[in-house]
């Protein structure tokens, strides 16, 4: 059974960081295609960043791209998603996601909250 655990969110600053994990079990996790997602208030899910199996490639949407790095750790079974620069617009439930790239649907976890306020 593919389980997601997302950590990490919380209450930032424009301008502030943020680190969230993604501990992954129940599949084979280096062979497999990761996302983020994120889903802001009354919007639909949206695709954020994304690696292709065994981490060789890393895609980000433009909204993201130079302020957002996405890493795994295979040993470990978790992703990582170091956000910098939020902004106030990055406010969403974000969500690591086993799946094609660049898609929003398949597995995903419970999701954490981040939420940009000055």
């Amino acid at each position: 059974e593919v389980q997601l655990v997302e950590s990490g969110g919380g209450n930032v600053h424009p301008g502030g960081s943020l680190r969230l994990s993604c501990a992954a079990s129940g599949f084979n996790f280096r062979g497999s295609v990761m996302n983020w997602i994120r889903q802001a208030p009354g919007k639909a899910l949206r695709w954020v960043a994304g690696f292709t199996s065994n981490g060789y490639n890393q895609y980000y949407s433009d909204s993201v791209k130079g302020r957002f790095t996405i890493s795994q750790d295979n040993a470990k079974k978790m992703l990582y998603h170091q956000m910098d620069n939020l902004r106030t617009d990055d406010t969403a439930i974000y969500y690591c996601s086993k799946g094609d790239i660049a898609s929003v649907t398949g597995n995903r976890g419970q999701g954490t909250q981040v939420s940009v306020s000055s």
